[in-house]
């Protein structure tokens, strides 16, 4: 039983992350958007995902971001690219990422996030999970 409850508290706190998470991306983006760019063309916002492999996490990401007013395809895209469980990919992966001029990458995990660091020192990185990314690259 004591496990039960374990676990059940485990979820809530993955789920406040996830919650804490998409508040964050939502927040980056909303403190990009000035008045002066709403009267002017509207600018596609691009968001590179450097993740290990494709999760129903990202349809709950774009629902949200959809409720606050950004459409992908209208305001918004997304780069998707998937290391497929190995981690050595990384590299060649966010360096596409930078190479298309994304707006934000957002990192699923420690390796992910250093690979991202490692490659630019411009792009605004979003890490969403995982141990320290700061004390696992000294």
């Amino acid at each position: 039983m004591r496990r039960d409850k374990r676990r059940e508290a485990r979820g809530e706190k993955k789920n406040m992350k996830k919650r804490i998470t998409l508040w964050l991306l939502a927040t980056l983006f909303l403190a990009n958007v000035s008045l002066a760019d709403a009267q002017q063309q509207t600018k596609i916002t691009k968001i590179g995902w450097l993740v290990g492999r494709r999760s129903p996490q990202f349809d709950e990401y774009k629902k949200a971001l959809r409720a606050l007013g950004y459409i992908e395809g209208k305001n918004i895209a997304f780069e998707y690219r998937f290391a497929e469980g190995e981690t050595g990919r990384y590299p060649a992966l966010v360096s596409e990422l930078v190479r298309l001029k994304v707006d934000l990458i957002v990192a699923a995990n420690t390796s992910s996030a250093l690979a991202a660091k490692n490659a630019t020192r411009t792009i605004p990185i979003v890490f969403t999970s995982g141990g320290d990314p700061v004390a696992a690259d000294r």
